[in-house]
Parts: structure tokens; C-alpha cells; sequence
């Protein structure tokens, strides 16, 4: 059975919590990927943004960007999947919580990795990829 580890994007960035809206926005676009996951200074998930979180949290309600930071939008308690997890067990966290990417962690909860819904499809079938991707975006 393949898991998370295999597939995983290894090296991943994350934002702080005390960084502008901007600034993560900036790193999204240049990262061309929709959220980032938010880290303390050991590297441990805290949280997690998304594109969608700043238009929301901060644009529609006539926030400033350039003063608004992370933790101020950033869905606290993120989701994230063990290393050594199943590649199906991780599937099922990501459809049961309608997220494209999932944070990977180590036993010291430290981020590792992130898994993308794109990861997965690239090494499944296509009859898979679109259950798959069918089942996240309910």
C-alpha cells in the first residue's frame, strides 16, 4: 500500500502567523498553490490560509491586507496526516474536510510535507484521480 511519504512534496514552505496577508499572498502566487500551511518557530502546524481565507476574512469585509497578518484569518487547528500513513487514509481525511492539500507531520508534529490532491492523481488511474477528486470537491 502506498503512503503519504511516497508521494508527498518534500521541503514545503509555510507562513507565520504574525505575516501580512500580502506577504502570503505574494508567496502563494509565486508558489502557484492555494493555501499554505501556518508554522510556529519549531516548524509545527498551527494553522492553515487559504486564497479563499483572505478574500473573505479580510477583502469582502473592506480589510487592509497590508495590516491584517495570518493568524487573523487562518483556520486554526489544521488537518494534517501522518507520514507513514496509507495514501487512502489520507484521501478519506481530505474528502471529510473538503481540502485539496494536506500538511504531512513527523512524530514531534514538526511539518514535513504537504500532499496535494494533485500528488495522488498523478500516480492513480483516471477512473481513480476522478473519484478522487470528485469525493474532495463535494
Amino acid at each position: 500500500m502506498t503512503t503519504v511519504r511516497e508521494l508527498m512534496s518534500v521541503n514545503p514552505e509555510c507562513a507565520q502567523g504574525q505575516d501580512t496577508l500580502v506577504t502570503v499572498a505574494a508567496k502563494m502566487r509565486d508558489m502557484g498553490v492555494g493555501s499554505l500551511p501556518i508554522c510556529d518557530q519549531d516548524q509545527r502546524p498551527t494553522g492553515i490560509l487559504t486564497d479563499r481565507d483572505i478574500v473573505v476574512g479580510c477583502l469582502a469585509d473592506g480589510g487592509n491586507p497590508e495590516e491584517m497578518f495570518a493568524a487573523d484569518v487562518a483556520h486554526s487547528e489544521p488537518v494534517c496526516v501522518g507520514a507513514g500513513v496509507p495514501v487512502d487514509e489520507a484521501l478519506t481525511l481530505m474528502a471529510q474536510h473538503q481540502i485539496r492539500r494536506i500538511p504531512v507531520i513527523d512524530q514531534d508534529q514538526r511539518l514535513i510535507g504537504m500532499l496535494a490532491q494533485a500528488d495522488v492523481a498523478r500516480e492513480q488511474s483516471e477512473p481513480q484521480t476522478g473519484s478522487v477528486v470528485e469525493d474532495i470537491s463535494r
